[in-house]
Protein backbone atom coordinates (compact mmCIF):
# COMPACT_ATOMS: atom_id res chain seq x y z
CA UNK A 1 0.00 0.00 0.00
CA UNK A 2 1.29 3.83 -1.16
CA UNK A 3 2.13 6.14 2.25
CA UNK A 4 -0.65 8.12 0.97
CA UNK A 5 -3.40 5.34 1.26
CA UNK A 6 -2.44 4.35 4.69
CA UNK A 7 -2.01 7.69 6.29
CA UNK A 8 -5.24 8.79 5.07
CA UNK A 9 -6.78 5.45 6.14
CA UNK A 10 -4.96 5.87 9.95
CA UNK A 11 -6.61 9.44 10.05
CA UNK A 12 -9.89 8.84 9.12
CA UNK A 13 -10.06 5.82 11.42
CA UNK A 14 -8.71 8.23 14.53
CA UNK A 15 -8.65 12.25 13.40
CA UNK A 16 -6.96 12.76 16.75
CA UNK A 17 -3.66 10.57 15.27
CA UNK A 18 -0.94 13.16 14.82
CA UNK A 19 1.72 10.84 13.46
CA UNK A 20 1.05 10.19 9.71
CA UNK A 21 1.54 13.61 8.16
CA UNK A 22 1.52 13.85 4.56
CA UNK A 23 4.44 15.75 2.54
CA UNK A 24 3.75 16.03 -1.22
CA UNK A 25 6.52 17.38 -3.59
CA UNK A 26 5.11 19.60 -6.79
CA UNK A 27 7.37 18.91 -8.88
CA UNK A 28 4.75 20.38 -11.45
CA UNK A 29 6.62 23.86 -12.24
CA UNK A 30 6.91 23.24 -15.76
CA UNK A 31 2.87 23.64 -16.19
CA UNK A 32 3.34 27.25 -15.17
CA UNK A 33 6.74 28.98 -15.97
CA UNK A 34 8.43 27.77 -18.84
CA UNK A 35 12.61 27.73 -19.22
CA UNK A 36 12.86 29.06 -15.43
CA UNK A 37 10.19 26.73 -14.04
CA UNK A 38 13.33 23.79 -13.55
CA UNK A 39 15.39 25.91 -11.32
CA UNK A 40 18.47 27.35 -10.76
CA UNK A 41 21.53 25.02 -11.58
CA UNK A 42 22.85 25.73 -8.50
CA UNK A 43 21.31 22.30 -6.97
CA UNK A 44 21.78 19.16 -8.70
CA UNK A 45 21.43 15.31 -7.82
CA UNK A 46 24.57 13.62 -7.83
CA UNK A 47 24.61 12.47 -11.13
CA UNK A 48 25.67 16.26 -12.30
CA UNK A 49 24.85 18.17 -15.27
CA UNK A 50 23.50 17.00 -18.79
CA UNK A 51 24.74 17.93 -21.72
CA UNK A 52 23.26 21.45 -23.48
CA UNK A 53 24.99 23.49 -26.28
CA UNK A 54 25.97 26.96 -25.44
CA UNK A 55 28.06 28.69 -27.89
CA UNK A 56 30.37 30.87 -26.31
CA UNK A 57 29.81 33.64 -29.11
CA UNK A 58 26.21 33.74 -27.45
CA UNK A 59 26.40 32.83 -23.85
CA UNK A 60 27.60 30.45 -21.37
CA UNK A 61 25.89 28.03 -19.79
CA UNK A 62 26.80 29.62 -16.35
CA UNK A 63 25.22 32.63 -17.76
CA UNK A 64 21.91 30.75 -18.89
CA UNK A 65 21.80 29.03 -15.14
CA UNK A 66 18.79 27.01 -15.08
CA UNK A 67 18.63 23.55 -14.99
CA UNK A 68 17.43 21.20 -17.85
CA UNK A 69 14.73 18.57 -18.25
CA UNK A 70 17.29 15.64 -18.01
CA UNK A 71 18.87 17.67 -14.54
CA UNK A 72 15.65 18.38 -13.32
CA UNK A 73 14.08 13.90 -13.49
CA UNK A 74 17.63 13.04 -11.85
CA UNK A 75 16.28 14.85 -9.13
CA UNK A 76 12.60 13.62 -9.02
CA UNK A 77 14.73 10.24 -9.06
CA UNK A 78 16.53 11.16 -6.23
CA UNK A 79 14.28 12.60 -4.00
CA UNK A 80 11.85 9.37 -4.84
CA UNK A 81 14.95 6.93 -3.61
CA UNK A 82 14.98 9.06 -0.43
CA UNK A 83 11.51 8.16 0.46
CA UNK A 84 10.57 10.91 2.56
CA UNK A 85 7.77 12.39 0.80
CA UNK A 86 4.85 10.87 0.38
CA UNK A 87 3.66 12.36 -3.16
CA UNK A 88 5.09 13.11 -6.00
CA UNK A 89 3.21 15.65 -8.21
CA UNK A 90 4.44 16.35 -11.88
CA UNK A 91 3.29 17.42 -15.64
CA UNK A 92 1.50 14.79 -17.62
CA UNK A 93 5.07 15.03 -19.31
CA UNK A 94 7.12 14.22 -16.63
CA UNK A 95 4.61 11.33 -15.15
CA UNK A 96 4.91 9.98 -18.84
CA UNK A 97 8.55 9.95 -18.66
CA UNK A 98 8.64 8.77 -15.32
CA UNK A 99 5.90 6.58 -13.95
CA UNK A 100 4.57 4.98 -17.61
CA UNK A 101 7.86 4.37 -19.32
CA UNK A 102 10.35 4.33 -16.48
CA UNK A 103 8.02 2.78 -13.78
CA UNK A 104 9.46 4.65 -11.15
CA UNK A 105 7.23 4.46 -8.38
CA UNK A 106 6.05 0.54 -9.08
CA UNK A 107 8.06 -0.54 -6.04
CA UNK A 108 7.43 2.57 -3.99
CA UNK A 109 5.33 3.50 -1.07
CA UNK A 110 5.14 7.48 -3.28
CA UNK A 111 2.03 8.07 -4.91
CA UNK A 112 2.68 9.19 -8.49
CA UNK A 113 0.38 12.18 -8.95
CA UNK A 114 0.04 15.10 -12.05
CA UNK A 115 -1.30 18.37 -12.54
CA UNK A 116 -5.15 17.89 -14.39
CA UNK A 117 -5.40 21.31 -15.46
CA UNK A 118 -3.76 24.38 -15.16
CA UNK A 119 -5.96 27.28 -15.13
CA UNK A 120 -4.68 30.67 -16.18
CA UNK A 121 -3.87 31.66 -13.14
CA UNK A 122 -0.70 29.63 -12.91
CA UNK A 123 0.72 31.22 -16.50
CA UNK A 124 2.97 32.47 -15.68
CA UNK A 125 5.33 32.83 -18.65
CA UNK A 126 7.93 35.27 -18.85
CA UNK A 127 6.85 38.96 -19.76
CA UNK A 128 3.19 37.52 -20.34
CA UNK A 129 0.15 39.81 -18.71
CA UNK A 130 -2.16 36.57 -17.64
CA UNK A 131 -0.89 36.79 -14.24
CA UNK A 132 -2.89 40.06 -13.41
CA UNK A 133 -6.40 39.40 -15.24
CA UNK A 134 -9.24 37.23 -13.82
CA UNK A 135 -8.30 33.53 -13.71
CA UNK A 136 -10.10 31.28 -16.28
CA UNK A 137 -10.30 27.53 -15.99
CA UNK A 138 -8.24 25.49 -18.78
CA UNK A 139 -7.12 21.87 -19.32
CA UNK A 140 -4.33 20.82 -21.21
CA UNK A 141 -4.19 17.23 -19.85
CA UNK A 142 -6.40 14.94 -19.93
CA UNK A 143 -7.12 11.87 -17.36
CA UNK A 144 -6.01 9.32 -20.25
CA UNK A 145 -2.59 10.80 -21.21
CA UNK A 146 -1.90 10.95 -17.49
CA UNK A 147 -2.97 7.59 -16.39
CA UNK A 148 -1.97 5.86 -19.60
CA UNK A 149 0.06 8.23 -21.76
CA UNK A 150 -2.69 8.17 -24.84
CA UNK A 151 -5.94 8.98 -25.63
CA UNK A 152 -8.08 6.32 -24.73
CA UNK A 153 -6.94 3.97 -22.18
CA UNK A 154 -7.70 0.26 -21.64
CA UNK A 155 -10.49 -0.08 -19.16
CA UNK A 156 -10.79 -3.52 -19.04
CA UNK A 157 -9.15 -3.58 -15.68
CA UNK A 158 -8.71 -0.78 -13.02
CA UNK A 159 -4.84 -0.66 -13.19
CA UNK A 160 -3.20 2.01 -15.48
CA UNK A 161 0.81 1.88 -16.05
CA UNK A 162 0.66 6.31 -15.20
CA UNK A 163 -0.60 7.94 -11.89
CA UNK A 164 -4.57 7.73 -11.05
CA UNK A 165 -4.25 10.89 -9.29
CA UNK A 166 -4.46 14.58 -10.30
CA UNK A 167 -4.87 18.07 -8.64
CA UNK A 168 -7.25 20.04 -9.87
CA UNK A 169 -7.27 23.91 -9.15
CA UNK A 170 -10.31 26.48 -8.85
CA UNK A 171 -9.91 29.66 -7.99
CA UNK A 172 -12.63 31.32 -6.10
CA UNK A 173 -13.18 35.35 -8.09
CA UNK A 174 -16.63 36.52 -6.22
CA UNK A 175 -18.14 37.04 -9.27
CA UNK A 176 -21.06 35.38 -10.34
CA UNK A 177 -20.28 34.35 -14.12
CA UNK A 178 -17.19 33.68 -13.49
CA UNK A 179 -17.51 31.19 -10.53
CA UNK A 180 -20.43 29.53 -12.26
CA UNK A 181 -18.36 29.15 -15.23
CA UNK A 182 -15.66 27.44 -12.70
CA UNK A 183 -17.51 25.22 -10.91
CA UNK A 184 -19.19 24.23 -14.15
CA UNK A 185 -15.94 23.16 -15.36
CA UNK A 186 -15.65 21.22 -12.28
CA UNK A 187 -18.62 19.32 -12.89
CA UNK A 188 -17.44 18.19 -15.47
CA UNK A 189 -13.82 16.75 -14.75
CA UNK A 190 -15.87 15.58 -11.96
CA UNK A 191 -18.06 13.45 -14.05
CA UNK A 192 -14.97 12.39 -16.10
CA UNK A 193 -13.05 11.19 -13.71
CA UNK A 194 -15.62 9.27 -11.63
CA UNK A 195 -16.32 7.43 -15.11
CA UNK A 196 -12.95 6.74 -15.38
CA UNK A 197 -11.96 6.13 -11.64
CA UNK A 198 -9.63 8.79 -11.44
CA UNK A 199 -8.81 10.03 -8.11
CA UNK A 200 -8.32 13.62 -7.73
CA UNK A 201 -7.40 16.50 -4.67
CA UNK A 202 -8.91 19.30 -4.64
CA UNK A 203 -6.39 22.79 -4.48
CA UNK A 204 -8.88 25.87 -4.29
CA UNK A 205 -6.61 29.47 -4.73
CA UNK A 206 -7.70 32.79 -3.13
CA UNK A 207 -8.88 35.44 -5.94
CA UNK A 208 -5.73 36.61 -8.26
CA UNK A 209 -7.25 39.72 -8.57
CA UNK A 210 -9.11 42.10 -6.46
CA UNK A 211 -12.47 40.06 -5.04
CA UNK A 212 -13.72 43.15 -2.84
CA UNK A 213 -12.85 41.05 -0.31
CA UNK A 214 -10.78 42.15 2.72
CA UNK A 215 -7.86 40.21 3.24
CA UNK A 216 -8.66 38.97 6.63
CA UNK A 217 -11.96 37.69 5.58
CA UNK A 218 -10.83 35.67 2.41
CA UNK A 219 -10.61 32.59 5.08
CA UNK A 220 -14.00 33.07 5.66
CA UNK A 221 -15.20 33.29 1.94
CA UNK A 222 -12.66 30.31 1.19
CA UNK A 223 -13.63 27.85 3.58
CA UNK A 224 -17.52 28.90 2.76
CA UNK A 225 -17.05 28.51 -0.88
CA UNK A 226 -15.14 24.87 -0.19
CA UNK A 227 -18.15 23.23 1.58
CA UNK A 228 -21.01 24.79 -0.47
CA UNK A 229 -19.07 23.07 -3.47
CA UNK A 230 -18.88 19.85 -1.71
CA UNK A 231 -21.60 20.02 0.20
CA UNK A 232 -23.63 18.15 -3.57
CA UNK A 233 -20.75 15.87 -4.12
CA UNK A 234 -21.22 12.13 -3.06
CA UNK A 235 -18.60 10.20 -1.78
CA UNK A 236 -18.23 8.88 -5.40
CA UNK A 237 -16.95 11.99 -6.90
CA UNK A 238 -15.15 13.94 -3.81
CA UNK A 239 -11.31 14.74 -3.50
CA UNK A 240 -9.55 12.61 -1.66
CA UNK A 241 -7.98 15.60 0.21
CA UNK A 242 -8.37 19.36 -0.30
CA UNK A 243 -4.59 21.40 -0.83
CA UNK A 244 -5.75 25.37 0.18
CA UNK A 245 -4.04 28.50 1.41
CA UNK A 246 -3.22 28.86 4.75
CA UNK A 247 -5.23 31.89 6.38
CA UNK A 248 -3.84 31.18 10.09
CA UNK A 249 -4.94 29.08 13.13
CA UNK A 250 -8.97 30.26 13.08
CA UNK A 251 -9.72 29.23 9.79
CA UNK A 252 -7.57 26.35 9.56
CA UNK A 253 -9.20 25.03 12.67
CA UNK A 254 -12.80 26.05 11.24
CA UNK A 255 -12.46 24.10 7.98
CA UNK A 256 -10.92 20.62 10.17
CA UNK A 257 -13.22 20.27 12.74
CA UNK A 258 -15.73 20.64 10.33
CA UNK A 259 -15.50 17.23 9.00
CA UNK A 260 -13.56 14.67 10.18
CA UNK A 261 -13.61 12.67 7.09
CA UNK A 262 -12.21 15.13 4.71
CA UNK A 263 -8.21 15.93 5.42
CA UNK A 264 -7.25 19.12 4.48
CA UNK A 265 -3.98 20.34 3.36
CA UNK A 266 -2.10 23.62 2.71
CA UNK A 267 -0.01 25.09 -0.23
CA UNK A 268 3.55 26.25 0.00
CA UNK A 269 3.45 29.42 -2.10
CA UNK A 270 6.10 31.20 -3.23
CA UNK A 271 10.20 30.50 -2.43
CA UNK A 272 10.58 32.81 1.09
CA UNK A 273 12.53 31.99 3.30
CA UNK A 274 13.76 28.50 4.87
CA UNK A 275 11.71 29.20 8.49
CA UNK A 276 8.78 30.49 6.59
CA UNK A 277 8.53 26.52 5.07
CA UNK A 278 9.42 25.14 8.16
CA UNK A 279 6.98 27.31 10.56
CA UNK A 280 4.50 26.95 7.69
CA UNK A 281 4.08 22.84 8.49
CA UNK A 282 4.54 23.50 11.89
CA UNK A 283 1.64 26.02 12.35
CA UNK A 284 -0.29 24.26 9.65
CA UNK A 285 -0.40 20.84 11.18
CA UNK A 286 -0.70 22.28 15.16
CA UNK A 287 -4.20 23.75 14.09
CA UNK A 288 -5.50 20.50 12.18
CA UNK A 289 -3.88 20.43 8.72
CA UNK A 290 -3.22 16.95 7.52
CA UNK A 291 -0.67 17.07 4.51
CA UNK A 292 1.72 19.86 3.18
CA UNK A 293 2.29 20.20 -0.54
CA UNK A 294 6.23 22.17 -1.23
CA UNK A 295 6.78 23.32 -4.59
CA UNK A 296 9.22 26.39 -5.73
CA UNK A 297 10.09 26.27 -1.79
CA UNK A 298 11.49 22.48 -2.33
CA UNK A 299 12.81 23.65 -5.49
CA UNK A 300 14.39 26.16 -4.43
CA UNK A 301 16.26 24.92 -1.75
CA UNK A 302 19.93 24.92 -1.45
CA UNK A 303 19.92 21.17 -1.11
CA UNK A 304 16.43 19.86 -1.61
CA UNK A 305 17.02 16.23 0.30
CA UNK A 306 18.42 17.82 3.00
CA UNK A 307 15.49 20.61 2.91
CA UNK A 308 13.11 17.54 2.56
CA UNK A 309 15.04 15.92 6.08
CA UNK A 310 13.79 19.01 7.72
CA UNK A 311 10.34 19.00 6.62
CA UNK A 312 10.15 15.52 8.02
CA UNK A 313 11.35 16.13 11.11
CA UNK A 314 9.75 18.83 12.13
CA UNK A 315 6.24 16.95 10.62
CA UNK A 316 7.31 14.42 13.35
CA UNK A 317 7.65 16.77 15.86
CA UNK A 318 11.03 15.93 16.54
CA UNK A 319 12.45 19.42 15.98
CA UNK A 320 10.94 22.94 15.94
CA UNK A 321 11.22 25.11 12.90
CA UNK A 322 13.66 27.28 14.70
CA UNK A 323 16.01 24.58 15.69
CA UNK A 324 15.30 23.25 12.17
CA UNK A 325 16.37 26.26 10.70
CA UNK A 326 19.54 26.46 12.54
CA UNK A 327 20.55 22.71 11.63
CA UNK A 328 20.06 23.17 8.02
CA UNK A 329 22.30 25.82 7.59
CA UNK A 330 24.91 23.41 10.08
CA UNK A 331 24.37 20.72 7.07
CA UNK A 332 24.82 23.67 3.79
CA UNK A 333 27.94 24.31 5.88
CA UNK A 334 29.03 21.00 6.23
CA UNK A 335 28.25 20.51 2.53
CA UNK A 336 30.28 23.90 1.22
CA UNK A 337 27.36 25.04 0.06
CA UNK A 338 26.36 28.90 0.14
CA UNK A 339 23.19 29.42 1.40
CA UNK A 340 20.58 31.82 -0.53
CA UNK A 341 20.30 33.84 2.54
CA UNK A 342 22.65 34.49 5.85
CA UNK A 343 21.36 32.46 9.27
CA UNK A 344 19.71 35.46 10.53
CA UNK A 345 18.06 36.46 7.39
CA UNK A 346 16.72 33.02 7.28
CA UNK A 347 15.18 32.76 10.70
CA UNK A 348 12.94 35.60 9.41
CA UNK A 349 8.77 35.04 8.81
CA UNK A 350 7.91 36.85 5.38
CA UNK A 351 4.56 37.84 3.82
CA UNK A 352 4.29 34.75 1.52
CA UNK A 353 2.66 35.02 -2.13
CA UNK A 354 0.10 32.13 -2.26
CA UNK A 355 -0.49 32.64 -6.31
CA UNK A 356 1.49 31.47 -9.22
CA UNK A 357 2.01 34.47 -2.38
CA UNK A 358 11.03 27.59 21.80
CA UNK A 359 10.48 26.30 24.69
CA UNK A 360 14.62 25.38 26.16
CA UNK A 361 14.47 21.65 25.63
CA UNK A 362 17.47 20.34 23.70
CA UNK A 363 16.16 18.32 20.90
CA UNK A 364 18.28 14.54 19.88
CA UNK A 365 17.45 13.77 16.17
CA UNK A 366 18.80 11.25 14.34
CA UNK A 367 18.68 12.46 10.47
CA UNK A 368 18.18 9.50 8.31
CA UNK A 369 19.98 9.77 4.58
CA UNK A 370 21.49 12.84 5.85
CA UNK A 371 23.47 14.74 3.30
CA UNK A 372 26.40 14.77 5.26
CA UNK A 373 26.45 11.85 6.98
CA UNK A 374 29.01 10.21 5.28
CA UNK A 375 31.70 12.33 5.73
CA UNK A 376 34.25 11.57 8.17
CA UNK A 377 34.44 12.35 11.27
CA UNK A 378 37.65 15.13 10.82
CA UNK A 379 35.39 16.44 7.56
CA UNK A 380 32.60 17.49 10.17
CA UNK A 381 34.10 18.40 13.43
CA UNK A 382 34.84 21.95 13.49
CA UNK A 383 38.59 23.16 14.32
CA UNK A 384 38.47 23.54 18.65
CA UNK A 385 35.12 23.27 19.37
CA UNK A 386 33.82 20.49 21.47
CA UNK A 387 30.10 19.23 21.98
CA UNK A 388 29.53 20.96 24.76
CA UNK A 389 32.17 24.26 24.51
CA UNK A 390 29.64 27.39 22.42
CA UNK A 391 28.04 30.02 24.41
CA UNK A 392 24.95 29.31 26.73
CA UNK A 393 22.05 31.98 27.47
CA UNK A 394 21.43 32.69 31.39
CA UNK A 395 19.17 29.52 31.74
CA UNK A 396 21.66 27.21 30.56
CA UNK A 397 20.57 27.16 26.84
CA UNK A 398 23.00 27.70 23.84
CA UNK A 399 23.06 31.28 22.92
CA UNK A 400 22.95 31.25 18.87
CA UNK A 401 23.14 35.19 18.76
CA UNK A 402 26.76 34.77 20.14
CA UNK A 403 28.36 31.91 18.42
CA UNK A 404 30.60 31.78 15.76
CA UNK A 405 30.18 30.07 12.48
CA UNK A 406 32.32 26.61 14.34
CA UNK A 407 30.10 27.03 16.87
CA UNK A 408 27.07 26.95 15.74
CA UNK A 409 28.16 23.92 13.06
CA UNK A 410 29.31 21.94 16.11
CA UNK A 411 26.22 22.87 18.12
CA UNK A 412 23.86 21.04 15.51
CA UNK A 413 26.08 18.18 14.59
CA UNK A 414 25.87 16.91 18.46
CA UNK A 415 21.99 17.17 17.75
CA UNK A 416 22.54 15.46 14.27
CA UNK A 417 23.84 11.60 14.77
CA UNK A 418 26.58 11.62 12.18
CA UNK A 419 26.71 7.69 11.86
CA UNK A 420 26.09 5.50 8.31
CA UNK A 421 22.13 6.10 7.71
CA UNK A 422 19.84 3.56 8.19
CA UNK A 423 17.73 2.47 6.10
CA UNK A 424 14.17 3.91 6.17
CA UNK A 425 11.31 1.92 4.39
CA UNK A 426 13.52 -0.06 2.65
CA UNK A 427 14.65 2.69 0.32
CA UNK A 428 18.41 2.79 -0.72
CA UNK A 429 20.29 6.00 0.60
CA UNK A 430 20.39 8.65 -2.33
CA UNK A 431 22.55 10.83 -1.27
Amino acid sequence: MKSLDSKLAAYRENPAARDSFIIADAKDPDMAFGIPALGKRRYLSKLGLHPAQFSPEIWTRDEFGHRNLPEFLDIIREVVAQGLVDIMLMSAHVNEQLTIKEGLFSNSHITPAARANDATDVWAVRHGNYLSQPAQPFRSASIDHIQCGQLDCDRSTDEFPGANLGLYSVTYLNDLEKDKRTIEMFHEFRKEAERKKFRYFLEVFDPNTDSGIPENKLGEFINDQILRTLAGITEAGRPVFLKIVYHGPRYMEEICQYDSNMAVGVLGGSAGTTYDAFRLLHDAKKYGARLALFGRKINNAEHQLAFIEFLRLISEDKISPEEAVHAYHGVLQGKGIIPNRTLKKDLELTEQSMRYGDDGCKTSINVTKNPIAKQSRSETKSKSVTNSDWPKDVNGRPDFSSMTADQRLAYHLSLIHISEPTRRRGISDAV
